[in-house]
C-alpha cells in the first residue's frame, strides 16, 4: 500500500511539473530564446525613379512571370524601380543585382527583385517597420 501511495504522489508531482513547463511555454516567447539573424539591409545605392510604386495588379502580374525570364519581361510588368540596392552574392561566383519597389498599398513593405545577369532570378519582400 505504501509503495502504491508513493507512486501516486510521484505521478502528481510529474503532472504538476509538466503543467508548469507547459504554462511557461504558453506565456514565454520562444523566439526570444533563439539568436536572431541580422535584418537584411535595403539601403538604396542609387534612386532610379523616385515616384515608382508597385500596385497590386503589377504584383499579381509579376507572379505570372517565370523565373529565369529575361529582365525585359519583368520590366514590362514593373517598369522602372524606385532604386538599385547593393549587389549581393547569392551563389558562389555569381554577383546578383537587386531592384526595389515600394508597395502602393503598404509603403513600409518593398518588393525586391533579384537578377543574375539579364535573368530574373527571384523576388522577396523587405519589411521596413
Amino acid at each position: 500500500m505504501h509503495r502504491r501511495k508513493s507512486r501516486t504522489n510521484s505521478m502528481k508531482y510529474m503532472l504538476a511539473g509538466g503543467s508548469v513547463v507547459a504554462a511557461f511555454g504558453l506565456l514565454a516567447d520562444p523566439r526570444g530564446l533563439l539568436p536572431t539573424p541580422p535584418p537584411t539591409k535595403t539601403v538604396c545605392q542609387e534612386v532610379v525613379q523616385s515616384k515608382a510604386i508597385l500596385s497590386r495588379e503589377q504584383l499579381s502580374r509579376l507572379l505570372a512571370v517565370p523565373e529565369r525570364s529575361n529582365k525585359a519581361q519583368v520590366r514590362q510588368v514593373l517598369k522602372e524601380p524606385y532604386c538599385q540596392l547593393p549587389d549581393v552574392k547569392v551563389r558562389a561566383g555569381v554577383s546578383s543585382r537587386r531592384e526595389a519597389y515600394p508597395l502602393a498599398f503598404d509603403s513600409q513593405t518593398w518588393l525586391v527583385i533579384l537578377y543574375e545577369g539579364d535573368e530574373y532570378a527571384s523576388y522577396s519582400f523587405s519589411f521596413r517597420h
